[in-house]
């Protein structure tokens, strides 16, 4: 391992996904000097103090160890198999690690979102439009979730194609616990990414930072169903952030599980869309300013 991926290594394990503050530092000083600086004490704020903490005595080659005993492999921007949409976002990993086939995270995809709590229609929906569009040879990315998440990974694999699940803990936790099987085949046939240490467990803060991921490995994001105040909302802020385009689908408009997607619609904060044809329509429209 070359010494720059060593030291993003060290600072991956470290320090917590999503950081302005160390996204910045390490954009402008580079990760070999960011860690030195921390390791000798530069940084005095509590923030130091506590990066400085979580540096392992072992180094590079302890976490290394780790990951590929998890059946991980780190990428870091510097990778040719970095997938090139994450460099748009303000605060860009540090690095992931991918469990499956790191060559699906540059090909073509489309996030799919929403509750953990779909009615029938939703989660037919999120099946369909996933199966829909691996039948125009898109990748489907979503979270791994209960609900719409499982929904579009099901739809995308029963229809042969490949999904992606970006989660909120390391790459050997199965959380959901009930998904295990399903995580199974998603590194099969795709890839399981995820911004912390294999052992690491998620917590709601780490759902949130991840879906910047999701929206970003993505050229457009879908919203299926979504409450009022919903995690799945700000994976499309996220998207809108990036210039990508944010599609809904409506509800009825006396279900609770839609009102984050008429949301977005009201706000014009989202397209809305009702077919598998329009949505490509959409996205192929302004596609090429995202290759």
């Amino acid at each position: 391992m070359n010494p720059e991926k060593a030291a993003r290594l060290e600072l991956f394990a470290a320090i917590e996904g999503g950081s302005t503050f160390w996204s910045s530092e390490i954009r402008t000083l580079g990760p070999i000097q960011t860690l030195q600086l921390i390791k000798d004490g530069f940084y005095r704020s509590s923030k130091g103090e506590k990066t400085l903490s979580q540096i392992h005595p072992g180094g590079a080659e302890a976490h290394s160890a780790v990951i590929e005993s998890a059946g991980g492999l780190f990428l870091t921007p510097d990778d040719l198999q970095w997938p090139p949409l994450l460099n748009d976002l303000a605060t860009a990993p540090i690095g992931l690690i991918v469990k499956g086939k790191v060559e699906s995270l540059s090909e073509r995809s489309i996030a799919i979102v929403g509750t953990r709590n779909p009615t029938p229609y939703g989660a037919r929906i999120a099946s369909d439009f996933a199966a829909g569009f691996v039948d125009r040879e898109w990748l489907i990315v979503s979270g791994g979730a209960y609900g719409i998440d499982t929904h579009a990974h099901k739809g995308a694999l029963i229809a042969e194609g490949v999904t992606i699940a970006v989660i909120a803990s390391g790459i050997d936790i199965n959380y959901p616990a009930g998904n295990e099987r399903l995580f199974a085949e998603i590194a099969e046939l795709g890839a399981i990414v995820s911004e912390v240490m294999p052992g690491i467990p998620a917590f709601p803060s780490r759902f949130l930072t991840r879906n910047r991921i999701i929206a970003a490995l993505s050229v457009s994001t879908l919203v299926v169903e979504a409450a009022f105040r919903s995690g799945s909302l700000r994976t499309a802020r996220d998207a809108a952030e990036l210039m990508r385009p944010v599609m809904a689908i409506p509800g009825p408009i006396n279900s609770p599980t839609s009102e984050g997607t008429h949301r977005l619609i009201g706000e014009r904060a989202a397209e809305i869309v009702t077919s598998v044809a329009d949505a490509v329509e959409l996205i192929s429209s302004l596609e090429d300013s995202f290759r």
